[in-house]
């Protein structure tokens, strides 16, 4: 996938990304639960795992950060509005380890890709694993150090990593 031209606010900042290969991450919302939400990871088209983030309250990437605010404090844990954003690796503060960060979500801040097994593992961040238990995943770190690999190796190839949650 190639982008000619697009725009894209960094804290404040415009990124314009021309011509670059793209290494693009779907993540499709499958199951969603009262208290958490099931979902579907692929690489370029291409399955890889599955994914556990908070209720999906039905966010989008074009509501105002201060009704994605309300949401969260009347509903609680809440999934990440759907949308594209773009994703870099960097050291975690929380975690202390390098992880993928999800940047530009609305009404969220350090949202991050990372290793949980049960719904209360996150606060808005997606889980990555195998679901083969009600709700919860197993095998996330395995699942996500190859993950991280991967990103790492399109980041060198000077990719950019875009993430579509649907």
């Amino acid at each position: 996938m190639i982008f000619t031209f697009n725009s894209y606010m960094l804290r404040g900042y415009t990124l314009r990304l021309i011509n670059k290969d793209v290494m693009q991450i779907t993540v499709n919302r499958i199951a969603r639960k009262a208290n958490y939400t099931i979902g579907r990871l692929s690489i370029d088209g291409k399955y890889y795992c599955d994914t556990l983030e908070p209720a999906d309250r039905g966010l989008t990437k074009e509501m105002s950060p201060e009704k994605i605010e309300k949401i969260k404090r009347s509903k609680g844990r809440t999934a990440i509005p759907t949308g594209n954003y773009r994703v870099l690796i960097t050291k975690s503060r929380k975690f202390k380890e390098w992880l993928p960060l999800i940047f530009g979500v609305p009404g969220f801040e350090g949202i991050r890709i990372h290793a949980g097994n049960i719904p209360s593992d996150t606060r808005g961040c997606i889980l990555v694993g195998r679901n083969r238990i009600k709700g919860q995943l197993v095998t996330s770190r395995a699942v996500l150090l190859p993950l991280i690999r991967a990103m790492t190796k399109a980041l060198d190839r000077d990719e950019i990593i875009m993430l579509s949650i649907q």
